[in-house]
């Protein structure tokens, strides 16, 4: 299992024109001239495992044996750079909330041109931890009820807190708030790639019972996109940090918490892909409000479009497996969960 949602729904090709030797010398020569020359660059490899996109390893020895990790992440080549292709529009908002002291990663070194490796990128330092896969942890984690549920517990209390940051004094021009109409019409035509007759209908009834009911969004702010343990680092059973932020935004934040909370419904699972969770779907939002100091409105409704978005991306990636342009078994496993997704979207949607 290589993603936690699973990661390759993006809609685009990630094509890489550079080889490996080439990247590393000029990632070196980016990193003397910021550090120094007496700095050595180590072990540039490709992230597989849990990682989106272009995403790289290494870390730099400095002259006193210092060794420190760090994240790399390109934009894809030849692609426009709008919405997640964009990669260094990543880079203000993580220094902003790193800077504001939430688990983020700080940002030493980012480009928006092709100047220095070739496409934009970012430089990430590399926070200790794992990610916490929830169909298929690793099994360095503690699968006791108990401990899984602790995870949970500091991902709702983690959200609270990122969901809390005041945008509007650091990111105020970082980009527009996106309304909810547009959010659930974003997706249609990624539905529309379905390869099954009946996923398609299926997604279009949730489609609609949604824009029937779309709730007026309160309150706006940072939303993640993809906020749920896959893309939480866990050291020792702590969060440490919070990564992937392809798909950040500024929007209504229940977005976030009706993506976690799918993510935690066992309902909206097929038997054969239940997700590790140890704690009541309603006990974590519970706890999210708590944290945040007021209740959600609406969160059936953002459940039930997480359980639409889900569906759709699900839908696309089968269809690119299924006619090779990307295959990837995984989403024959996920496949049954499609119709699970839509059935408990509409009965979110309908109360």
């Amino acid at each position: 299992m290589r993603s936690t949602t699973p990661r390759r729904y993006r809609p685009y090709g990630q094509r890489y024109v550079m080889d490996l030797g080439t990247l590393t010398e000029r990632l070196r020569l980016l990193i003397s001239r910021h550090v120094g020359d007496d700095v050595e660059l180590l072990a540039l490899a490709l992230l597989e495992e849990g990682h989106a996109g272009l995403t790289f390893g290494f870390s730099i020895r400095l002259s006193d044996g210092t060794v420190t990790p760090f994240v790399l992440k390109l934009a894809p080549f030849g692609v426009k750079r709008q919405g997640n292709t964009d990669v260094y529009r990543q880079a203000p908002l993580l220094r902003a909330l790193h800077a504001a002291g939430l688990p983020a990663p700080n940002v030493p070194w980012a480009s928006a041109d092709e100047s220095d490796l070739g496409t934009p990128f970012i430089v990430m330092e590399r926070l200790p931890g794992r990610t916490f896969i929830i169909w298929e942890p690793h099994a360095s984690f503690d699968l006791a009820e108990d401990r899984v549920a602790a995870l949970w517990t500091q991902a709702a209390a983690a959200l609270a807190r990122l969901h809390a940051f005041d945008w509007r004094g650091s990111l105020r021009d970082w980009e527009q708030p996106r309304p909810l109409a547009a959010e659930l019409a974003y997706w249609a035509p990624i539905l529309a790639k379905a390869p099954e007759d009946h996923w398609l209908q299926q997604g279009r009834a949730l489609a609609d019972a949604l824009a029937a009911r779309i709730p007026n969004g309160g309150p706006i702010g940072i939303v993640h996109g993809d906020y749920q343990p896959g893309n939480l680092l866990f050291d020792d059973g702590r969060l440490t940090g919070i990564i992937d932020w392809e798909l950040a935004s500024i929007g209504a934040q229940a977005l976030d918490l009706g993506w976690l909370a799918m993510m935690a419904d066992p309902h909206c699972w097929d038997t054969g892909w239940q997700p590790h969770v140890g704690i009541e779907r309603d006990a974590l939002i519970t706890l999210y409000e708590e944290a945040r100091g007021a209740r959600v409105a609406a969160i059936d409704w953002f459940q039930a479009l997480a359980c639409y978005r889900m569906g759709a991306i699900a839908c696309l990636n089968v269809r690119l497996h299924r006619t090779g342009r990307r295959i990837d078994p995984l989403w024959d496993r996920f496949a049954p969960s499609i119709t699970t997704l839509f059935s408990r979207g509409r009965d979110l949607a309908g109360r």
